[in-house]
């Protein structure tokens, strides 16, 4: 029997500041040890009476040669040729034969001295292969496989056009230029300083690289003669080798060290590339036809130690202490297109038992380094450790777009996958180890992996077609809740009614669609789908198509774990059915994880995912491939949580009990907390609020010195972080298969779960627990826990203000502007209480980080007003252009009263400062004069004057300034002439209001640097009215010269003016009597009237066409009464006669 770890899909601990984009962690240690071929496995077993599938169901059993239970195991090509199969058979045991197979289907065997060399062939009408016999150079060393390659010296890989270079351990290397021709060959001599040759490897222009364990290379170019050149590889002289050792391994670059073993060469045909694998670094060369140049030295050995060990042994209690025990070493190298993948092997002698766990790491090439994003995927092969010599497995990744992989040894392959895609292949070893038989060698032939078996020749192994992709667990209790009920007996017939179908029973025909397309019968999946919700439904329809694929979701999330015998009485009947066998909470979860991804690629592929609509949840409606998304997000979540739960059990079981305690959840007696708790993932946000509680108790119990005090402050954060970033993170990963982001007009606002309010949601606790950091633990904690703290809220932060922007986004369209503005407001002033504190307390680094990606204007000015750093501010113009920086900077000037700050910006930033001046008019002409632009500052300072009506004192100032402007400019001198006439003129208008009266301004309640710019007409009023009881000639004329300034949109009789202007000086004297004097002009002569007229005569004004006729004045209705005096009319028509007559 055959047992291996388990190994599901998923997130493992991540450690704060860890790039890794996905760890599966299904090699972690297990209650049941996995072993080699022929060791005993015990599996539970699932209580149903259906059988799994059609083929055998997938045990932990091993299988012979052509009996693979998920695997087809064939021969590839033709017979072998005679000699090899004479050479197998007269071999002995002992005898150390090793083979490889090439990607152009040349084979070759190397039989102690000899070697074999041939092309396997398709078809068996072909001619059979002549296979070639070559004498290797004599060695005191043995003879490897992979001390020979083969290279084409043309676009052919005949015989005649193959060459063919083998070494000896020692360093002789034979080269044949044609393997059409045995007998020629040329042979040298490489000398390694002492260190052996371990493989030959065929590159580009028909030349090889001759390599030796200490990582020495050697490229060995043949001529046309048959002649071949040699010229060492140099190291440490990559693009980055002048930084130095110490700058360099900040990049995880470092020179070769001497200490080094070779583990594995390998080319890229395509880019041109040669990769080694060393037991401390990966190395990479770019070969060219004439040179060759290093690009790097990764540091895999540092780099990656500690991702292996948390991906295997981070869940241990006693983590912190195994990890600096545990021994890797790296074994192979392969390229595929999602990167570099890497076999390593990792094991931890105190264990017991103790097991070799191998891994497939896989690392991005981006071209002058190596990403930081890499994905480990563990495999269930971890048989018991011996001894170090004895940990050897090479593996093959036949098809560069496909995650297959396929590890083997000298008596086993082991199938699996790289884990970068969502779903894996099944896992199962194959067995060679009937007696004699053994894997000889390997290679990728036609894409597909093949294997030198000693008994069978060359095989080649594929995936079943009926192998299914879920799990064995998941898909039997599919079949078992398929079984439950429904019409007639869940089984589908084409033939039945479907709108007689409750939404129950399609969600149970829906699984058994499930089931069909994860067995690969996308056919009939296709068929049951169409029947149950044909693509032009009815809102009924509708409705049971969201109601069916939601429930399948929460059921596979909240599945009961019914072969774990302590649930057995506790599962429901009415469960779903989704169980699985692993006894490990953990990996329950994690396998919950691979069937959701399943399950969206079915829902994917049918057609389904684009036909959903919404769901209510939170009861409000959201849509249905969003809430899939969720329940995504949330196992995601709960997988962080289950891996704290292993660290701080004391803490997480005191709020688990909270959170079952809030729901009302019995817990019975042969079940934990935990158990309960994560069996319903969907419920996993509970407990966020739990924390909190038990956060706020730990501080109120505890003394402030103490250790707890601030711990459960770190813990808490942690736990929240990185469970909402585990979240958020996979919602990110995979926009494009839920459709976040493509919203369409009738999707409803999508707020996340990491976004929820009420009660129970999670901004409110990310909101109090920003307080409680802040203003409860930061000001009585240290400089180191300060920093901790801050770098956690940062983190939560950063999560919520994710969340609004998801929110925002999926109500950025026409038909939700209201709702759109509304919580874009709602959304600015959470973020500027969230980061304003920040500021206060002077961490601005921290502040910026979020303002900065999440463009908070009002924060990023601040921050470089505050630290005066004009270098950021610059750098925000150009980064944040397209966004209007520059005005909000400009605004926030105007409205802060900074205007010095404003009109002082760099030469680069005039353009930007004159278009937004353009609407503040009253700056901008600083800004013109400001570069000595000075006839734009005049004609905006004129704009301005013109429209200036408040303030008399501005208006006067504005005009002043406006000709200062003129003079100063290169306007032409009519041009210049004009201007200032102009301005003249409208400064002698205001002379007028200037040289009112004080005393009048003082009974009229004006200050005189607080007045309006009054209208002609106004002034006249003032100047004649009754207050301006000092009023003499001088002012009336002033009121008579203003009529001039009256215009005729102003709508107002000036004929009619003027005539009020005479009445109101007729009535300033008194007009009753002579005073004893006989003659009307002598008497009128001390009147203000005779005195206006006087003062008209001497300023050359003609009366005659001036002055209203006599007639009008006395008909006027404002003498009030006057005009009925006999003697006043006797005065006036006299005194009219006497200076309108003289005058003439």
């Amino acid at each position: 029997m055959f047992a291996s770890p388990r190994t599901p899909t998923g997130s493992s601990r991540r450690p704060l500041g860890t790039p890794v984009s996905r760890i599966s962690t299904a090699g972690r240690k297990s209650v049941v040890p996995s072993s080699t071929p022929g060791s005993t496995f015990f599996s539970p077993v699932r209580r149903s009476s259906l059988p799994a599938r059609g083929t055998p169901s997938r045990s932990g059993q091993h299988s012979t040669v052509g009996e693979a239970l998920n695997y087809d195991v064939q021969t590839f090509g033709v017979s072998l040729p005679v000699k090899v199969m004479e050479a197998l058979t007269v071999a002995e045991d002992d005898d150390q034969l090793s083979a490889k197979l090439d990607q152009t289907g040349w084979c070759w065997m190397v039989c102690l001295e000899r070697l074999l060399v041939w092309k396997t062939r398709q078809s068996q009408v072909t001619k059979l292969s002549v296979c070639k016999e070559l004498q290797l150079p004599p060695s005191d060393f043995r003879y490897f496989a992979d001390l020979v390659a083969v290279n084409s010296s043309g676009e052919t890989t005949t015989a005649q056009s193959m060459t063919l270079l083998a070494a000896t351990s020692e360093g002789t290397v034979r080269y044949w230029p044609s393997l059409a021709q045995e007998a020629s060959y040329t042979e040298l001599s490489i000398d390694f300083g002492g260190s052996l040759c371990n493989f030959v490897t065929a590159i580009k222009g028909g030349g090889f690289v001759l390599s030796s364990t200490k990582n020495q290379l050697v490229r060995l170019i043949p001529d046309s003669s048959g002649r071949i050149y040699h010229r060492v590889l140099q190291q440490g002289h990559g693009v980055l080798s002048g930084l130095g050792r110490r700058v360099s391994s900040l990049f995880g670059i470092l020179s070769p060290a001497l200490d080094v073993t070779l583990q594995c060469v390998l080319w890229d045909g395509e880019s041109g590339c040669l990769y080694t694998l060393t037991s401390s670094s990966v190395n990479k060369w770019e070969v060219d036809e004439t040179s060759e140049r290093q690009i790097f030295s990764w540091e895999s050995s540092r780099i990656l130690k500690e991702h292996i060990t948390d991906a295997i042994w981070g869940s241990e209690r006693d983590y912190d202490v195994i990890k600096q025990r545990i021994s890797i070493r790296f074994l192979d190298l392969q390229l595929i297109k999602k990167g570099l993948v890497i076999l390593a092997a990792a094991w931890h002698l105190e264990d017991s038992p103790c097991l070799t766990y191998y891994c497939l790491i896989t690392v991005q090439d981006e071209g002058y380094n190596m990403s930081d994003d890499l994905t480990i995927e563990v495999i269930r092969h971890s048989p018991s450790f011996q001894s170090e010599d004895e940990v050897e497995c090479r593996f093959l990744c036949p098809e560069s777009s496909s995650q297959a992989a396929f590890l083997y040894g000298e008596d086993f392959v082991f199938a699996c996958s790289t884990g970068t895609g969502r779903g894996s292949l099944p896992q199962e070893a194959i067995a060679f180890s009937s007696p004699g038989d053994g894997i000889l060698g390997a290679g990728c032939c036609m894409q597909l992996p093949v294997f030198f078996s000693r008994n069978s020749g060359l095989v080649a192994i594929t995936a079943k077609e009926n192998a299914s992709i879920l799990p064995e667990d998941v898909e039997e209790s599919i079949l078992s809740s398929v079984a439950e009920g429904g019409p007639q007996g869940s089984v589908w017939e084409p033939s039945v009614k479907m709108e007689m179908v409750s939404w129950e029973d399609k969600a149970r025909l829906l699984k058994n669609a499930f089931l069909q397309f994860s067995r690969k019968d996308s056919l009939t999946a296709q068929q049951i789908v169409e029947e149950l919700f044909p693509s032009a439904m009815d809102l009924q329809a509708d409705v049971e198509l969201d109601r069916a694929v939601s429930r399948i979701g929460l059921d596979l999330i909240d599945d009961y774990p019914a072969s774990d015998p302590r649930w057995a009485e506790s599962v429901p009947d009415e469960a779903a059915g989704f169980s699985h066998t692993s006894l490990i909470l953990l990996h329950q979860l994690e396998d919950k994880m691979k069937a959701h991804s399943f399950y969206m690629d079915f829902l994917n592929q049918t057609g389904l995912l684009t036909q959903l609509g919404t769901s209510t949840v939170r009861d409000m409606p959201m849509a249905t491939r969003f809430l899939l998304c969720e329940h995504a997000e949330k196992l995601s979540a709960a997988i962080v949580l289950k891996n704290y739960h292993s660290k701080l059990p004391e803490l997480l079981n005191d709020v688990i009990l909270k959170a079952l305690k809030k729901i009302n959840a019995d817990i019975p007696d042969n079940l934990t907390a935990a158990d309960v708790f994560f069996r319903q993932a969907s419920q996993i946000d509970l407990v966020f609020e739990c924390l909190l509680e038990k956060e706020e108790k730990v501080l109120k119990e505890k003394m402030v010195e103490s250790v707890e005090w601030g711990q459960i402050v770190v813990d808490v954060n942690n736990i929240l972080k990185d469970m909402l970033q585990a979240a958020v993170q996979h919602r990110q990963s995979i926009l494009s298969l839920y459709g976040i982001g493509e919203h369409s007009e009738k999707d409803p606002e999508y707020i996340p779960w990491t976004a929820s309010c009420g009660p129970r949601g999670v901004r409110p606790v990310i909101m109090q627990q920003h307080e409680i950091v802040l203003k409860r633990v930061y000001p009585q904690a240290d400089s180191a826990l300060r920093n901790i703290l801050l770098e956690q809220l940062v983190a939560l932060l950063d999560c919520f203000l994710d969340g609004y922007v998801s929110q925002l986004k999926s109500l950025d369209r026409q038909n939700a502007q209201e709702r759109y503005d509304e919580l874009e407001m709602e959304y600015t002033q959470k973020r500027s209480e969230l980061l304003s504190p920040l500021l206060t307390l002077g961490q601005y680094q921290w502040a910026a980080s979020l303002a900065e990606k999440y463009c908070d204007f009002d924060i990023l000015v601040q921050l470089c007003d505050q630290t005066d750093n004009q270098s950021r501010l610059q750098r925000y113009m150009t980064k944040f252009a397209d966004q209007n920086f520059s005005d909000f900077l400009f605004r926030w000037y105007i409205e802060k009263g900074k205007r010095g700050k404003l009109l002082s910006q760099p030469v680069a930033q005039h353009s930007q400062l004159a278009g937004f001046l353009q609407s503040h008019e009253h700056l901008s002409w600083l800004h013109e004069v400001n570069i000595q632009d000075y006839e734009k500052a005049h004609l905006t300072l004129q704009a301005l004057a013109s429209l200036e009506s408040r303030y008399f004192a501005k208006k006067k100032t504005l005009l002043g300034l406006c000709k200062l402007a003129a003079l100063a400019s290169d306007m032409h001198d009519n041009v210049l002439q004009e201007a200032v006439d102009g301005i003249s003129e409208q400064e002698q208008f205001l002379l007028y209001q200037e040289t009112l009266p004080k005393h009048l301004l003082e009974k009229k309640g004006f200050a005189r640097e607080m007045m309006p710019v009054l209208s002609a007409s106004q002034l006249i009023e003032l100047y004649v009215c009754e207050e301006n009881e000092r009023a003499n000639e001088y002012d009336f004329k002033k009121a008579l010269d203003l009529l001039d300034y009256i215009h005729e949109e102003e709508e107002i009789d000036v004929d009619e003016l003027k005539l009020e202007i005479f009445c109101k000086a007729l009535q300033r004297d008194r007009w009753s009597s002579s005073d004893g004097q006989d003659d009307p002009v002598e008497a009128a002569k001390d009147s203000l009237f005779v005195k206006l007229l006087q003062k008209l005569l001497k300023e050359d004004i003609l009366l005659k066409e001036f002055l209203p006729h006599v007639n009008d004045l006395l008909q006027c209705n404002k003498l009030e009464g006057l005009n009925s005096d006999p003697y006043f009319e006797f005065v006036l028509r006299a005194n009219y006669e006497h200076y309108v007559q003289g005058q003439a």
